[in-house]
């Protein structure tokens, strides 16, 4: 049911430690037959402006002998009649060049709405053609001076494909929480800095010259030769902190530095890293307040963040401590990205490389290999450019940092290489999908990233997860427009009314020439246009009639539309035969219909 009715027209923008830390396919398509008697949906390419924003325009050209092709008068009432037909209120807004009417569809209709209104016209045989006044955007390659050297976001042999992402999105109203050492001033970042913490309750480690507060403010953490433990020697200032939030966020198009993967992003900056490193009980705390969870005698964060970048690890297994705190994150909606570690070793001996719930990130080399010093094992998740700089600097990961050894100096940008590298990257690209589907769990992020992965071009001994991250392919899976999830798809677009608080609909799909059960990760793609979506309870049903929720209904969602891909587990399930979806509007006052639903395998 919806509490409000007040809307307003949306208006598009197109623009758009342990830190072990080293410094010096196109998928076949199945089509299911659908039934002649219903009606089939319009496609979606014909009323949205882009993916997933319905049209608030119409182009639509008449036959050279209709008087609406000459005539702006006749032009106008033909658009008022067609809307009284539909239900809108539609207006003729002026002739283009080419003759065609452009028509104003008024404000706040779904795409349901723009599809009766696209009916209307493709039904009159005076119309040649009507579609949506799209939305473009600039394709260019970023302008920012450094660019060029960021192989691992370009490269064909083992870059991440970002460029292509960015097309989708960019990180737009998301926020990532990057819990390390802090950060240091830098004019490539600061306009994606949004406010953090200092969580460093040591005023030693911390050395900032006291404890916690709300300044998170990265002061150098170098030390001197034995300083951590006997044997260890001095090290400068690392700056690892603003090292890996470039990477997710740097400032793009900006005609300087480098371009960051989720650029539309903002980053939280939470200082647990300091000097000889961080305590478990710190950065516990931070992952509770990042995901916003309560700190005692911390404030309330007004910037909760929708991925954690843990680039940071320590030896031993994961704690039931650290995995609680994790789990609640997780559960709280926040999609946890945690770095492998660099010990070339089994990250399962590593925390929280071997936590639950998080997502490990294995370092590639800029040949596609598993980086020399990359843990690797099972529990790592997936693969990312991490670099290696012990030949060719220019072979490691390029981001903002600082050029003081100890305290801040100048600001500057340099090559580092490490696991702690790679984790940003996948959380950049998190970041990314969370823009262009906000409703993903992070249990989607996870298998999306997984699923949308490509093979190595290298080696990776020991195990480096599903391969490496392809964010271009992962984004355009997530945001249904036109990336693949791997496998054969079979597709119904036959639309089915939802009665407003009735019984529950079904929409049958036939599934044919699969061998054995269905896959572990079994997508599925759901297009529902409804006013209010917390009314619909949303399940699939197998073929022998077992059920698997994919969403319960809830009063506090008030969002229009279940736009949305889900990930079943559905490996005891015979995969060929009749699987459906059912819906049930559990409220009254709002209708709806589904569009289109599909499986892929």
């Amino acid at each position: 049911m919806r509490t409000s009715t007040s809307l307003r027209r949306k208006l598009i923008s197109v623009a758009a430690v342990s830190a072990a830390l080293f410094t010096a396919a196109t998928a076949s398509v199945a089509v299911a037959q659908d039934s002649p008697t219903q009606e089939a949906a319009v496609p979606a390419a014909q009323t949205e402006a882009a993916p997933g924003t319905p049209a608030e325009r119409l182009i639509v050209g008449y036959k050279s002998g209709a008087a609406e092709a000459k005539s702006n008068k006749a032009a106008e009432a033909d658009a008022a009649a067609k809307g009284k037909e539909a239900g809108e209120d539609l207006d003729f807004k002026r002739r283009l060049g080419s003759g065609a009417a452009l028509v104003d569809l008024g404000e706040n209709l779904t795409k349901s709405d723009v599809s009766d209104v696209v009916s209307e016209y493709r039904a009159d045989p005076q119309v040649a053609y009507v579609v949506p006044d799209r939305l473009n955007k600039p394709l260019a390659t970023p302008n920012d001076t450094e660019y060029s050297k960021q192989w691992d976001l370009f490269e064909t042999t083992a870059g991440m494909n970002v460029p292509g992402a960015w097309d989708v999105a960019t990180g737009s109203g998301v926020t990532v929480a990057v819990i390390d050492t802090g950060y240091v001033t830098h004019s490539d970042l600061g306009a994606n800095i949004v406010a953090g913490y200092d969580f460093i309750s040591d005023a030693t480690v911390g050395n900032d010259g006291n404890g916690r507060d709300s300044n998170p403010a990265d002061p150098g953490d170098w030390t001197a030769a034995n300083e951590c433990a006997s044997g260890d020697p001095a090290y400068g200032s690392s700056w690892h902190g603003t090292h890996v939030a470039g990477t997710i966020a740097a400032v793009t198009n900006n005609g300087k530095g480098v371009a960051g993967i989720a650029y539309g992003a903002k980053v939280s900056p939470l200082r647990v890293l300091g000097k000889c490193g961080g305590y478990d009980s710190d950065i516990i705390d931070a992952i509770t307040w990042a995901s916003g969870g309560t700190v005692s005698g911390v404030p309330a964060n007004a910037n909760v963040a929708k991925v954690i970048n843990m680039s940071l690890g320590g030896g031993g297994a994961c704690s039931t401590a650290t995995q609680s705190a994790i789990n609640a994150a997780v559960n709280r909606g926040t999609t946890v990205v945690v770095a492998a570690g660099n010990s070339n070793a089994n990250a399962s001996g590593y925390s929280p490389a071997s936590c639950a719930n998080v997502i490990s990130v294995a370092a590639a080399d800029r040949q596609g290999n598993r980086s020399y010093y990359s843990n690797y094992g099972t529990v790592v998740d997936i693969a990312a450019p991490g670099g290696e700089t012990n030949s060719v600097a220019a072979n490691g990961i390029l981001s903002t940092l600082n050029s003081g050894e100890q305290g801040p100096s100048a600001e500057n940008y340099d090559y580092y290489q490490g696991t702690s590298m790679a984790a940003p990257h996948v959380a950049g690209l998190a970041a990314l999908m969370k823009s262009a589907n906000p409703a993903l769990t992070p249990a989607q992020i996870e298998s999306a990233i997984k699923t949308n992965s490509r093979a190595l071009p290298g080696t990776c001994s020991g195990g480096c997860g599903a391969g490496l991250a392809d964010a271009a392919k992962t984004v355009q899976a997530v945001s249904g427009s036109g990336g693949s999830t791997g496998g054969t798809t079979f597709t119904s677009t036959s639309a089915v009314f939802i009665p407003d608080n009735g019984s529950a609909i079904e929409s049958p799909i036939t599934v044919s020439g699969r061998s054995g059960n269905a896959p572990s990760a079994l997508q599925v793609g759901v297009d529902i246009t409804h006013t209010y979506r917390g009314d619909l309870v949303v399940d699939l049903v197998a073929p022998d009639g077992s059920t698997y929720r994919l969403k319960s209904a809830s009063s506090s969602d008030s969002a229009d539309n279940v736009i949305a891909t889900y990930t079943v587990n559905a490996s005891s399930e015979t995969a060929n035969g009749t699987w459906k979806l059912r819906v049930q509007d559990t409220a009254a006052q709002d209708t709806g219909r589904v569009n289109s639903w599909k499986l892929t395998f």
